[in-house]
């Protein structure tokens, strides 16, 4: 029987594929990327192969102009060795995107410096703190586990301890890990999640729970503490993880405003001549009780003192009579309540139960801003490319009508001085 042999150029076309597969894996293979906690450099030569090689990766597009991307150099330098020595550890690389164009273009960079994590090849842009130490702690978030699993009260203390402050924290208590799975995966971005197996009444004390199943919300940065007893089912559970991703009370800043906008609730905004005088602060936790029992509105305050251009656009000016109160659909409407525009000394805790029931019951004026869309303004940053794009235009205009006025514009005398 005559054995067949396949033509050679079918055959080129079946090994083909293999070979490519093949010089790929070899060339993730032989590059040797450091992993001692220097920033190192890649391009359009190696990056495919560094995501090849890196579980985790954290780039840095930049421009070597820009300023920004300057003031980030020392930072990546402080954070790479510390988030090169985790249990998971996180490589730090920097790519020219200015001048590896095509690169940045494939990855969607449009502004510099662009900040982007590789987990096994697939990119999150982060948006966060570019401070080393936030940034460190930012980060440590995308690789821990989505629920914690804790077994004593050791193991509690120190996941509190290095989940830091800058997320909030949900810990269950004789809560079935299994339940809070679901919330740990879809809000990982945003707060650290643990199930506690084993703890001890002092823990009971010191979160303030009296009874099992539990699930205590801490926000460490605002010194909040909320508490859930159920029920663990349907929409209840993650009605209340999802409105304690945000501090009872928010203070107003471009910060909160950001993460305002992935929340649906309106605002019941407190303007203040300064959030940070004692009567304030004492209004604050005034109206902290306020939103613990109205947790289907958010809470927030903002001084004209710190913040005089966002208070503006709801007609308040120094000279208004403050503290006065309305509520905010986020975007370009608020309502005044009847009645109940501003804050009288004394017994204010009453006058925001009656503001509250005022809105409730409707009897509000609704206005709009007096200026741009704040959240509008967060969404809709001009990016720095079309910044560009915009700014050579009028360049090139300037140029055009200069030259065209050349020719009919009179050329003065020179007097040279002997």
């Amino acid at each position: 029987m005559a054995t067949r042999v396949l033509p050679p150029a079918l055959l080129s076309l079946i090994l083909l594929p293999l070979l490519l597969l093949s010089a790929r894996d070899t060339v993730a293979a032989g590059e040797d990327f450091p992993r001692d906690g220097r920033v190192i450099d890649l391009d359009e030569s190696n990056f495919e192969a560094a995501l090849g090689a890196i579980d985790f990766l954290f780039v840095d597009f930049y421009a070597p102009w820009c300023g920004h991307c300057k003031r980030l150099a020392p930072e990546l330098d402080e954070a790479a060795p510390v988030l090169a020595g985790l249990s998971e550890p996180i490589v730090v690389a920097k790519v020219n995107a200015d001048k590896y164009r095509k690169l940045g273009s494939k990855y969607g960079v449009d502004g510099f410096p662009t900040l982007m994590l590789f987990i096994h090849g697939v990119p999150i842009e982060y948006t966060g703190s570019r401070k080393a130490d936030q940034l460190v702690r930012n980060l440590k978030k995308f690789v821990s586990p989505d629920v914690s699993i804790l077994e004593s009260d050791s193991a509690i203390k120190t996941f509190v301890e290095n989940a830091g402050t800058s997320f909030p924290m949900f810990l269950g208590f004789g809560v079935n890990d299994s339940l809070i799975a679901e919330y740990g995966r879809k809000y990982k971005k945003r707060a650290w999640f643990a199930v506690a197996k084993e703890f001890s009444e002092d823990i009971m004390v010191a979160y303030e729970f009296d009874k099992v199943p539990a699930l205590v919300a801490i926000h460490p940065k605002y010194k909040e503490q909320s508490l859930f007893y159920g029920p663990f089912e349907e929409n209840f559970l993650e009605d209340f993880v999802r409105q304690s991703l945000l501090p009872l009370v928010v203070p107003i800043n471009t910060e909160t405003l950001k993460m305002l906008n992935d929340d649906q609730r309106k605002v019941v905004l407190t303007i203040l001549e300064d959030d940070s005088d004692e009567n304030s602060t004492q209004l604050v936790k005034i109206l902290r009780s306020a939103a613990n029992a109205n947790r289907d509105l958010v809470f927030g305050y903002v001084g004209i003192k710190q913040w005089d251009e966002f208070v503006e656009t709801f007609d308040v000016s120094k000279s208004s009579q403050l503290p006065k109160l309305l509520v905010w659909d986020r975007n370009e409407e608020y309502e005044l309540v009847d009645g109940s525009e501003r804050l009288e000394e004394g017994d204010q805790a009453s006058q925001i139960s009656q503001f509250l029931e005022g809105y409730r019951a409707g009897r509000t004026t609704k206005k709009k801003i007096s200026g741009p869309s704040f959240m509008g303004f967060l969404n809709s940053l001009v990016s720095l490319s079309s910044l560009y794009i915009l700014i050579f235009v009028i360049a090139l205009l300037v140029v055009m009508v200069y030259f065209a006025g050349q020719d009919d514009t009179p050329q003065p005398r020179r007097i040279h001085e002997e």
